[in-house]
């Protein structure tokens, strides 16, 4: 149960069922709750106001990783568990997620010096339990160089090279949830919780408002999670009006060009004059860069990249790479995120924890927020642990301990990380036998995992070789994730099930019209649905590419 296309029946399923635990909020930690407590056999519903992802688990820096820097605010316990979590986040997905090597340059007069690199590192692997073959190396100023050419000369005293993960970030919130789903969970995007209903006192459900069709249904549940993300306290202030730590929301923001007008080859996390740290990390032919770190006080639906963030980003790359000479012209996407940190009095956007913080009301709401998306398996099975205590002391009913940890996602039964590369070479042989190239083939298992056996079958089935003026590959694409990834919209496909709006975009402009004709007739849109989903797609291009091309007026 987790196509666009039985909608209504999930509506039914939600309406006329009392769950053990309802999630609100489809963005990673929603998910991963939703994930632990239906392995562990609990009843488990999750509402989405927007899109799953939508907000800023789509928005990040796109890294699974353990927080170097915060050993420069000695938040060793932190360093520790989310070091520890990106391995297994790493092996549960390994098609979402994939090693990359890191180099940390230090330079005279940097924030970090040859001693307190090689100490930091040094103290991050033991912390993290990286495996040998991942730990630390040190680098002379000639090896870094060769490493990467184009790093700042003057001053260099050498690097740090180390092993990052890198992720896409929506993705691996959607296989969370396609695997909670495909253990019970009944999950539904574009449905907000507009208020709560109670019993004895004690929020048993919420109001709900299906904003496709519109019109409002019950969903009762024994205990409520709120893991809304940026609207934490905004779903708190509908329940108990209680004193108590409040979120702080600071912004991050990306810049993404071609690698031709920034051909770097080796990703890079460096310091800024202003002693910052900023990622520059390939991928396929593009490079981003980020993030910033401000307060941000405005609607967290959209946060916009401003002029004053895209120039800060420009001078810290020609800060570090001299001979890169980017302009706003160059810059083909952007993107920013909202962080829901725990408000800290005093705090500098950088300075302020990124630890979790958990909530609950005196009408028994629970409420989550703050962390990193590197640890948000660890704050489910927290939170999940939490649920199931408070449900054995309410109903006397026993549930499973927390198996999440060797639990792969949708898409990641292929064994773990060191059988992926076996794993997609025989299913790019395999798929000459569905009429598609070894190279298509190929793509399709890397993006996919395991799921693009279902791919392949859709694909076998059409029967137009262009259908919609699509190429037959991308179609089937598109109708799996109509069918078995809950994609609604335009927007839903281009920005969070493939990215593309971030790193193809030419794709994206050359079939955004044909994909919206083939999605209309797959869920029968009607002509406003079609008009507002087409606009609403032309907006996020024309925000993303504002600085640069500029590619619609």
């Amino acid at each position: 149960m987790f196509s666009a296309k039985q909608r209504t029946q999930q509506i039914e399923t939600l309406s006329n069922y009392e769950f053990d635990v309802l999630v609100i909020g489809g963005g990673i930690t929603g998910a991963g709750i939703a994930l632990d407590a239906a392995s562990r056999g609990m009843s488990v519903a999750l509402i989405e106001m927007q899109d799953f992802a939508a907000g800023t688990s789509s928005r990040s820096t796109k890294l699974v990783h353990g927080g170097l820097r915060y050993l420069k605010q000695f938040e060793v316990k932190l360093v520790a568990e989310v070091g520890r979590e990106r391995e297994i986040v790493y092996e549960n997905a390994a098609h979402v997620t994939e090693p990359q090597g890191m180099l940390l340059p230090f330079h005279k007069g940097g924030t970090f010096g040859p001693f307190s690199t090689s100490l930091g590192l040094r103290a991050y692997d033991f912390l993290a339990g990286v495996k040998k073959e991942e730990r630390r190396t040190m680098l002379k100023p000639e090896e870094a160089l060769q490493k990467e050419p184009l790093l700042l000369k003057e001053g260099l005293l050498g690097g740090g090279f180390y092993v990052e993960y890198r992720t896409d970030d929506a993705r691996l919130t959607l296989e969370a949830l396609k695997k909670a789903a495909e253990l019970g969970a009944v999950c539904l995007n574009y449905t907000k919780a507009t208020g709560f209903h109670y019993r004895n006192k004690k929020v048993a459900g919420v109001h709900a408002f299906d904003a496709v069709r519109g019109g409002t249904f019950q969903i009762d549940a024994k205990i409520v999670v709120n893991a809304a993300g940026p609207w934490v306290d905004e779903v708190r202030g509908r329940d108990a009006k209680e004193a108590g730590k409040q979120l702080r929301l600071t912004k991050g923001s990306h810049i993404v060009v071609s690698q031709k007008a920034f051909p770097l080859r080796q990703a890079v996390y460096f310091d800024t004059p202003d002693k910052r740290m900023i990622f520059a990390i390939p991928r396929d032919t593009k490079v981003y860069v980020g993030t910033t770190d401000t307060f941000y006080e405005a609607d967290p639906v959209e946060p916009e990249v401003t002029k004053a963030d895209v120039d800060y980003l420009i001078q810290a790359v020609a800060h570090m790479f001299p001979s890169v000479r980017l302009a706003p012209s160059d810059i083909e996407s952007t993107w920013a995120g909202v962080r829901p940190l725990i408000f800290e009095e005093g705090k500098d956007p950088s300075e302020i924890s990124r630890r979790d913080e958990i909530w609950e009301s005196s009408n028994g709401l629970i409420s989550i927020a703050g962390g990193k998306l590197t640890g948000y398996r660890k704050m489910a099975e927290t939170i999940v642990d939490k649920v199931a205590k408070r449900l054995r002391k309410e109903t006397g009913k026993e549930y499973r301990e927390g198996s999440t940890k060797q639990l792969p996602l949708s898409g990641g039964d292929f064994g773990g990380s060191k059988n992926f590369a076996r794993f997609v070479h025989q299913t790019a042989l395999s798929a000459e036998q569905f009429g598609l190239s070894a190279e298509d083939g190929r793509m399709i298992a890397q993006f996919f995992g395991t799921n693009a056996g279902k791919v392949f079958g859709i694909y076998q089935a059409m029967q137009e070789e262009n259908p919609y003026g699509l190429p037959k590959e991308l179609a089937a694409i598109v109708r799996f994730a109509i069918e078995e990834e809950m994609t609604l919209t335009p927007s839903d496909f281009f920005v969070r099930r493939t990215g593309d709006l971030y790193f193809h975009i030419d794709d994206v402009l050359k079939y955004m019209v044909a994909v919206l004709d083939f999605m209309s007739d797959e869920l029968g849109y009607t002509e406003a649905q079609k008009g507002h989903y087409k606009n609403e797609l032309i907006g996020h291009i024309k925000q993303a590419t504002r600085f640069g091309k500029g590619v619609l007026q």
